[in-house]
């Protein structure tokens, strides 16, 4: 590959060139691209014959208007046992994330960092604030949600968003932590759960809140089909909430904002449920396999994972972006290297989980360029041609000085209230994570001194340092909530100088008990489609609060 390839990364600043520009720069024939450990699809799905059948329709598929967005959204929620006024489907979880930001952001977005880009660009492209509360290397980018809750308390965030697994470093929190803070952060606008990798997550059986959202009056859950299915290029995806928040997204999305390709997906899934449910259990398998391959490498720290990728620290002395170029080039191994997120630094690569032949391809490639003929200490990356990653620099200026607003001044709110600036904020105490009682609403630094912990949550091994081969034995659950939960207490919420009028944001509500609807939602047994007393009968196709944990 030419120099011509590299310099593609130069040109774009959200993300790496599309394979369509890599191949075009290249001049391969269509197909034979590099080996792709940058974009997270899983490799297993759809099957050879599922392609066969898409290829055999593609006159028809190409050449006719898709049905309406409303039939296409009524066969996925046949499968996934979701009611259909629940749901909204969207061309790609993008397209969600921008209704998301015009219709349900007012002010302001709290997002954990490194994330998912578009939750810090999104709002910030709209003169919306975006507090951004940094993730510490030192505690493995873990988010300890009671902190997360200090901080949005602190800064007065209005909306708020947590991605499960995250992106890029994989890190997972447990239903019940992340219930437990949904029901705290119950005075905010919004909060919204992004579990586009959840699919590939082996933590608990049954990891995903849709279930709780569509009971609460201000939760949307956000869900990726191309990434699970391996379509990326589709473009498809869809939320969950309570009826009122997801017909409110859905009145505004075009009539055929899903493609024919999309549709025809959806229709497919009935008959492959099985297959989708083994692909899952596979990329699961590679995850353990290719971290244990990438953790015997000197000097690289691998993080634990429960999406269908690795974050990577490369050794002192490697640069980002040196390292991904001349794997282009040299060995036509395509890496997403993180220097231009928010949060990261070009130290960090996010590398997609993928079958054993190539995670070998990719081993090799790291030791020649890492560390070249011996095996001795990483080798510094040239020294020129790396300007074009944002490394830390920028990032701690932004964080600093805006913390995402997008403005040159801080806001007058913000500055009055003495809020302590976001780095300042001490690592987490080892043995503290998601587990750990949410603060109340009244002064901060009181209430949370004053809560009593729990048990800890087990929690990843010790930073920094080579991640441990991973061993396959089940992560322990937490206790099971009790069939019928009380009512948490929820605080009042924290006065702000520049807070709107009391009628605009509704008193706090704690969670919602069985068969008691809650406002602008559904009760339970209307949810799940049933009594109340019955079950839903089982269609063979893996349900939206466990998908594809079977097999």
């Amino acid at each position: 590959m030419s120099g011509n390839v590299t310099s593609l990364f130069r040109g774009t600043a959200a993300h790496s060139p599309s394979m369509a520009a890599l191949t075009r720069e290249s001049g391969e024939a269509a197909g034979a691209g590099p080996v792709d450990f940058c974009i997270p699809c899983n490799p297993y799905f759809p099957t050879p014959a599922m392609f066969e059948e898409l290829a055999g329709r593609l006159r028809d598929i190409v050449t006719y208007y898709p049905s309406s967005a409303d039939t296409i959204t009524a066969e996925l929620c046949g499968l996934l046992q979701l009611p259909p006024q629940c749901v909204a489907m969207g061309n790609g979880s993008t397209e969600l994330i921008t209704w998301i930001d015009h219709l349900l952001v007012r002010e302001s977005l709290a997002v954990p960092v490194p994330t998912f880009g578009r939750w810090t660009d999104q709002p910030m492209e709209t003169g919306k604030r975006v507090d951004m509360f940094p993730l510490q290397e030192a505690g493995g980018f873990a988010l300890d949600l009671a902190r997360y809750a200090e901080f949005v308390r602190a800064r007065g965030t209005r909306a708020v968003v947590v991605c499960n697994p995250n992106n890029p470093d994989g890190g997972y929190l447990h239903k019940q932590a992340l219930v437990q803070f949904m029901d705290a952060m119950a005075d905010r606008d919004l909060v919204v759960i992004d579990e586009s990798f959840l699919e590939f997550a082996d933590a608990e059986a049954e990891p995903s809140v849709v279930q709780e959202a569509m009971l609460r009056p201000n939760v949307v859950v956000l869900r990726s089909l191309g990434k699970n299915f391996g379509l990326h290029g589709i473009r498809f995806g869809y939320l969950v909430a309570n009826p009122a928040l997801a017909g409110r997204v859905r009145s505004m999305l075009p009539k055929w904002n899903l493609n024919s390709f999309a549709e025809h997906v959806v229709f497919m899934l009935r008959d492959h449920g099985p297959e989708y449910a083994r692909s899952l259990h596979q990329v699961r398998r590679d995850r353990l396999e290719m971290s244990a391959q990438l953790s015997a490498l000197p000097g690289l720290t691998v993080y634990p994972s429960q999406g269908n990728f690795l974050f990577v620290r490369l050794p002192v002395g490697a640069e980002g972006t040196a390292v991904r170029d001349r794997l282009l080039t040299e060995h036509r191994i395509l890496v997403r290297e993180c220097g231009n997120k928010i949060g990261s630094s070009s130290r960090f690569l996010r590398l997609v989980v993928r079958p054993q032949v190539d995670v070998r391809r990719l081993v090799s490639g790291l030791e020649q360029v890492l560390y070249g003929a011996g095996r001795g200490a990483a080798v510094p990356g040239p020294a020129t041609g790396t300007g074009y990653s944002s490394g830390t620099a920028a990032v701690d200026r932004l964080v600093s000085e805006t913390n995402g607003s997008g403005m040159r001044a801080i806001t007058a709110r913000t500055a009055g209230a003495g809020a302590p600036g976001i780095a300042a904020a001490p690592a987490p105490p080892a043995g503290t994570g998601t587990g750990m009682p949410l603060p109340a609403a009244v002064p901060v630094a009181p209430a949370a001194a004053t809560v009593p912990p729990p048990a800890p949550v087990p929690q990843p091994a010790p930073y920094p340092g080579p991640v441990p081969v991973p061993h396959p034995a089940p992560v322990p659950q937490q206790p099971a909530p009790a069939p019928v939960p009380q009512p948490m207490p929820m605080p009042a919420p924290m006065p702000t100088p520049a807070a709107a009028p009391a009628a605009a944001y509704p008193a706090p509500v704690g969670p919602t008990p069985p068969g008691v609807p809650a406002r602008g939602g559904l009760t339970a047994a209307q949810v799940r489609g049933t009594d109340g007393l019955s079950s839903v009968p089982a269609t063979g196709w893996p349900n939206a609060a466990g998908m594809g944990q079977a097999g």
